[in-house]
């Protein structure tokens, strides 16, 4: 999973999103950017539990978000222009999300207060749907290639639907790493059933199978259908921030995701880390940003249930990777670690934090603004 995901480290790197806003403000601050011009935007999914991050934002940035996000934590690259408009030192944070229940232990669940009986549901949504089809594929697989002995022989029992190389669309086994080689002639079976074909078992595949997995009766392949012994195939549309870009992200990693402990969890953070390298190319090209100060932190949001009595999760920031580049062109990428550093060091008041509830009882008792008759 290591090769996949790189270095995005969650353990020891969470941090409640009550101190993070708080610290990437005065992060802003330290870095020269000007608290009467800066201006946040946020690249988060649609769902509500994305609410309470943008209500801190707005708190301690004292002017509501632009938005920059797409369903799943995609960054809309095109909007770049229009934000640039709206300040002179520029913010984006960008994150993708995963749900946590405290009282399982799981990723990839919340509980939805607003539902008739509070149940809890796949989170993020999104990328729980991109990964359905996938991991439909994989159960399958994991159910109908069965070993065991046959005829005393270590064998392989793979079903027809596996074998029809004719698919344009599936799980494709890599067969030469689960069944005996027969050289030019290609894996040839020692036995025909009605719906599948029995194979003597490869030696790299027996190798790597503790003893007891062949056993005398045929059990299912399970867990042992690891990543290196498949692969997928899928028609994904090409055209950049599309319905697809998030399947597209995720297709390289998509076998090291689907047989991870916690698939939506691996799914958001390396979506996290497609959606930073990409942005961070298109930040780079975007000439309105020039003459702008500009920081870009990408990380993974954990929304944690709402416990009985909360109204909004308790959200966690995992940052993963941040670039700022200055009026004068010069900037930096800021790999994790450093990055981590920097928001921790920060402190977690900010003095100049705007109260919501003052403002709009300001607003409220403001004399009213009458608009002219329409023709």
């Amino acid at each position: 999973m290591h090769r996949a995901m790189g270095d995005f480290r969650i353990d020891g790197r969470a941090m409640r999103y009550s101190a993070f806003v708080p610290r990437l403000y005065n992060w802003c601050l330290e870095l020269g950017f000007k608290p009467e011009r800066l201006m946040p935007s946020r690249a988060f999914c649609s769902d509500e539990n994305q609410g309470f991050p943008i209500i801190l934002m707005a708190k301690h940035f004292g002017i509501f978000p632009f938005n920059h996000g797409q369903v799943g934590g995609i960054v809309a690259t095109d909007r770049h222009p229009a934000f640039a408009h709206h300040g002179a030192d520029l913010v984006l944070v960008q994150a993708s999300h995963v749900g946590y229940d405290p009282e399982t232990g799981e990723f990839g669940t919340y509980r939805r207060l607003r539902t008739a009986d509070s149940h809890h549901s796949t989170t993020c949504g999104k990328v729980c749907g991109v990964l359905g089809w996938y991991q439909k594929e994989y159960r399958r697989a994991q159910r109908d290639v069965r070993i065991g002995l046959v005829d005393g022989r270590a064998a392989v029992v793979i079903d027809n639907r596996l074998l029809d190389s004719e698919r344009t669309e599936g799980l494709f086994l890599r067969l030469d790493r689960l069944i005996a080689s027969h050289g030019d002639e290609g894996p040839i079976p020692f036995r025909v059933l009605s719906t599948a074909k029995v194979f003597t078992a490869g030696p790299a595949l027996l190798e790597k199978l503790p003893k007891e997995a062949v056993g005398e009766e045929l059990e299912s392949i399970g867990e042992h259908l690891t990543l290196d012994l498949f692969d997928f195939r899928r028609t994904i549309t090409e055209t950049v921030e599309d319905q697809d870009h998030l399947e597209r992200n995720l297709a390289p990693a998509m076998r090291a995701i689907v047989t991870a402990k916690w698939p939506a969890l691996d799914a958001a953070r390396y979506n996290t880390q497609i959606e930073f390298d990409r942005t961070y190319r298109s930040i780079q090209t975007e000439p309105e940003y020039e003459g702008k100060n500009i920081l870009f932190v990408s990380g993974l949001h954990i929304d944690i249930s709402p416990t009985e009595g909360l109204k909004f999760p308790l959200t966690k920031f995992v940052p993963w990777a941040a670039y700022v580049r200055y009026s004068d062109g010069s900037g930096q990428v800021i790999e994790q670690d450093e990055l981590f550093d920097a928001l921790r060091r920060q402190p977690k008041e900010n003095p100049g934090q705007m109260s919501l509830d003052e403002e709009i009882d300001t607003m409220s008792g403001v004399d009213e603004v009458v608009l002219p008759p329409l023709d």
